[in-house]
């Protein structure tokens, strides 16, 4: 995988976007998550991870970056981040980010 593809939340499949709710989804597709609150100004430099993840926005808009692309993730945005891959992000605007970082075992 090369590409920064971002998978956007389905109310009509999914139900109402909420943590409970996102939960659910990641563990239904394998993962175990982490819930993180990142401040506003939270800043993250280019780095990498030893293992695939999965980042998920529950609420607040974070910036990210990945294979020459930049987003701003929004609530319900899910983007998988392969081992190794550089990447960077921040939050954007004065609102916390609340975020799950999904991994499978």
């Amino acid at each position: 995988m090369s590409e920064l593809k971002v998978e956007h939340w389905n109310n009509e499949s999914d139900g109402p976007l909420n943590e409970n709710n996102m939960r659910d989804k990641l563990k239904s597709q394998g993962y175990s998550c982490t819930r993180y609150t990142f401040p506003p100004g939270a800043n993250f430099p280019n780095h990498t991870h030893s293992i695939s993840k999965k980042d998920s926005i529950i609420s607040g808009q974070f910036r990210f970056a990945m294979f020459g692309k930049e987003v701003i993730l929004q609530p319900g945005d899910m983007v998988v981040v392969p081992a190794g891959v550089v990447h960077n992000a921040s939050v954007v605007g004065k609102e916390p980010v609340v975020f799950f970082d999904a991994t499978k075992s």
